[in-house]
C-alpha cells in the first residue's frame, strides 16, 4: 500500500476511537453504560442496529457470494422486514414498560430464574463465538491479501473497540456506530462507481446487468421448495423470518440498540428504518460483487481469489496440474471475450447467452478442479476463495487513497458489529448473572466497574478465539449457522412467554434444553438434509410443541 493509504487507513481509525471515547469519558452511571441513558432517536437507533449486524463479514463476503453464485443471497433477508412489524408491536412496548437492561429479565417475571440464566447462557455462548468471528473475519482476509501479521491485526481490530466500549458502554458504540456506517456507505458507493467506470468503453451499466444475467448471476428470486436449497423465497420469508425475530427480537447487542431509544416510538421507527433499508443495502452489497464478475469477463482474473494459497500450491508436485488448469482458464477467457465482445449486447441473441453459459461452466469446472488440486497439495488450506474476491479486486484494480478508505470500511465495520456484541455480553453477565444470582446487593460504583471488567473479559475471549480460529466454508454463511443453531431456541422461549401464557417454568426449562440438543443434531449429523436457515424455525417449534405436551403431562400429575 502506498502512504496516503495508511494516513487515509490509520486517520480513519484513529478519529473514530478517538471521537467515541472522548465525548462519552464522563459518563460514570450505570443506566448511561448500560442503554445509554434511552436518549437515542429512531436514526441513532437504526444506524446502530444497521451496523451491529453489517460486520465487516458482510462487506468482505457478500460480494464473493454474488460474484460466484449471483443475486440470489438477497432471500436471505425477505424475512427482516416481516420480523421489524412484529418485534415493533410485541417486543417495544413490553421491553419499555417493564424497563429492562436485558431482554432476559422479562423470562424471569414470565417464568423464574433458571429459565432466565439459562436463555443467557445461550446468547452468551453463541454471541461470544460471533465476536471472536467478527475480529477473525476481515483480519484473516486482510492479513492474506496484504500481507499483514495476523496476529497484529487481531490485536490491533480487539483492543481498539475494547477500549472505546470499556470507557463509554452503550453511548460510545451508538455515537461511533453512527460515523461508521457514513464511511462504510461513502466507501462501498465509491467502490460501485469505480468499478463501472472501468468496463470497456461502450459497456454501460445495462450491458453490464445483460451480462451478469448471461451468466446466470441475475437470477434474484426461486421459489422452488427444495429443503436443501439454502436461498429460496420459502426460506428467506419463513426461515428468515424466524432467524429475523430471533435475533432482532432476543438477542441482547441487537436489543440493547433499541432499549436506549427515547421512548417506545422512537425505537419503533428505528428498526422500521433498519427493516426496509436493509434489503435495499444487501442488494446493492450484492449487486457490486455482480459487477466485480462482469469486469472479469473482460480483465483476466486469478485462478484461485487467495493468491499466497495458489503460490504455496506451485511448490507442490501439483504444480504441473495448476500450470494445465491456469492456461485452460486463460483459454476460456480468451474465447469468452470474443464471444462478448463480437456480440450484439444490446439485444443478445438466445445462441450468444447458450455459449455463454457453457464457457462460464467450463470455467467452474476448471476452478473446482484447482480447488481440488489445493485440497490434495495442502490439506489443511482453505478451499473456498469467495472471501477474497472483493478485497482482492480492490488491491489489484483501485487507485491510491482509495484502498486506504475501502480497507477502513472493512475495519469500521468490525469494530462497530465487535463493540455492540461486547456490549451486550458485559450488560447480559452483569446483569442476568452476577447482579441478579451472584452479588445483588452491591452499590452502583461496583456494579458500573463489574460492567466494564466484563466488556474487558469478553474483549479478551473474542481475541483469544480469533487467534485460534479457523476458516468455515464461507465467512458470513458461517456466522449464519452460529446464529441458527441457537436462536431457534431462544425465540421458542420467548414465544411461549408471550403467547402461550398456560405454559409453566418448568416445562419451559425442560423443553428449552431437549430443543437445543435436538436442533445441535440436525445440524451436526445434518438430519434429512435440511438447510441451516431452517434450524431457527425448527428449534423454535420444538420448544412450543415440547414444552405444551410436558405442560399437559406434569398438569396431569399435579391434580393427580
Amino acid at each position: 500500500m502506498a502512504n496516503i493509504d495508511w494516513i487515509v487507513l490509520i486517520g480513519t481509525l484513529v478519529l473514530i476511537v478517538g471521537y467515541g471515547s472522548w465525548v462519552t469519558r464522563k459518563r460514570k452511571s450505570l443506566d448511561s453504560f448500560l442503554v445509554g441513558n434511552r436518549e437515542a432517536n429512531w436514526w441513532t437507533i437504526g444506524l446502530s442496529v444497521m451496523a451491529t449486524q453489517a460486520s465487516a463479514i458482510t462487506f468482505l463476503s457478500t460480494p464473493g457470494q454474488a460474484f460466484h453464485d449471483g443475486m440470489g443471497f438477497v432471500q436471505f433477508y425477505f424475512g427482516l422486514p416481516i420480523a421489524m412489524v412484529i418485534i415493533c408491536i410485541f417486543f417495544i412496548p413490553l421491553y419499555s414498560k417493564l424497563k429492562v437492561y436485558t431482554a432476559y429479565e422479562f423470562l424471569e417475571s414470565r417464568f423464574d430464574y433458571k429459565t432466565r440464566a439459562l436463555t443467557s447462557l445461550l446468547f452468551l455462548i453463541q454471541r461470544g463465538l460471533a465476536a471472536g468471528i467478527t475480529i477473525f473475519a476481515p483480519a484473516i482476509v486482510l492479513s492474506t491479501v496484504l500481507g499483514w501479521n495476523l496476529d497484529i491485526l487481531i490485536l490491533l481490530i480487539g483492543v481498539s473497540v475494547v477500549f472505546y466500549t470499556m470507557i463509554g458502554g452503550t453511548k460510545a458504540v451508538n455515537v461511533t456506530q453512527k460515523y461508521q456506517m457514513g464511511i462504510i456507505f461513502l466507501g462501498m458507493c465509491i467502490a460501485f462507481y469505480l468499478i463501472l467506470n472501468k468496463m470497456p468503453e461502450g459497456i454501460n451499466f445495462t450491458d453490464s446487468l445483460r451480462i451478469a444475467a448471461a451468466g446466470n448471476k441475475m437470477q434474484i428470486l426461486d421459489f422452488s421448495f427444495d429443503l436443501e436449497n439454502k436461498y429460496t423465497v420459502w426460506t428467506g420469508i419463513l426461515g428468515g423470518t424466524f432467524l429475523m425475530l430471533s435475533y432482532f427480537g432476543t438477542d441482547q447487542s441487537q436489543v440493547q440498540r433499541y432499549l436506549s431509544g427515547k421512548n417506545v416510538r422512537e425505537s419503533q421507527l428505528g428498526l422500521i428504518f433498519n427493516g426496509f433499508l436493509k434489503i435495499p443495502m444487501q442488494f446493492f452489497i450484492l449487486l457490486t460483487g455482480v459487477m466485480v464478475f462482469v469486469f472479469y469477463q473482460f480483465n483476466p482474473s486469478p485462478a484461485f481469489f487467495n493468491k499466497s494459497t495458489l503460490e504455496e500450491l506451485r511448490t507442490t508436485q501439483y504444480a504441473d496440474e495448476l500450470a494445465t488448469q491456469e492456461a485452460n482458464l486463460k483459454n476460456i477467457f480468451n474465447l469468452r471475450s470474443t464471444l462478448v465482445n463480437n456480440a450484439n449486447i444490446d439485444n443478445p441473441s438466445n445462441q450468444f447467452k447458450e455459449e455463454f453459459a457453457a464457457f462460464t461452466t467450463q470455467e467452474n469446472a476448471a476452478r473446482d478442479s484447482i480447488k481440488s488440486l489445493i485440497a490434495l497439495g495442502l490439506p489443511t488450506a482453505e478451499t473456498n476463495d469467495k472471501d477474497y474476491v472483493f478485497i482482492n479486486f480492490i488491491v489489484e484494480n483501485f487507485p491510491k487513497g482509495l484502498i486506504g478508505l475501502l480497507l477502513a470500511v472493512f475495519l469500521c465495520a468490525a469494530m462497530s458489529s465487535t463493540a455492540s456484541e461486547l456490549n451486550a455480553l458485559a450488560t447480559t453477565s452483569l446483569v442476568d448473572l452476577y447482579k441478579r444470582g451472584i452479588k445483588p446487593e452491591a452499590t452502583e460504583a461496583h456494579y458500573f466497574n463489574m460492567s466494564r471488567l466484563f466488556t474487558v473479559m469478553w474483549g479478551i475471549i473474542a481475541i483469544l478465539f480469533a487467534l485460534y480460529g479457523k476458516l468455515f466454508e464461507n465467512l458470513i454463511q458461517f456466522v449464519n449457522i452460529v446464529g441458527s443453531i441457537f436462536y431457534g431456541t431462544i425465540l421458542g422461549i420467548f414465544l411461549v412467554a408471550f403467547f402461550l401464557k398456560h405454559i409453566k417454568a418448568k416445562a419451559i426449562f425442560i423443553a428449552a434444553i431437549i430443543s437445543e440438543m435436538l436442533v445441535i443434531c440436525f445440524w451436526y449429523f445434518e438430519w434429512f438434509g435440511i438447510a441451516f436457515l431452517w434450524l431457527n424455525a425448527i428449534g423454535a417449534i420444538f420448544v412450543i410443541v415440547i414444552s405444551w405436551l410436558l405442560q399437559i403431562i406434569l398438569g396431569s400429575r399435579q391434580e393427580s
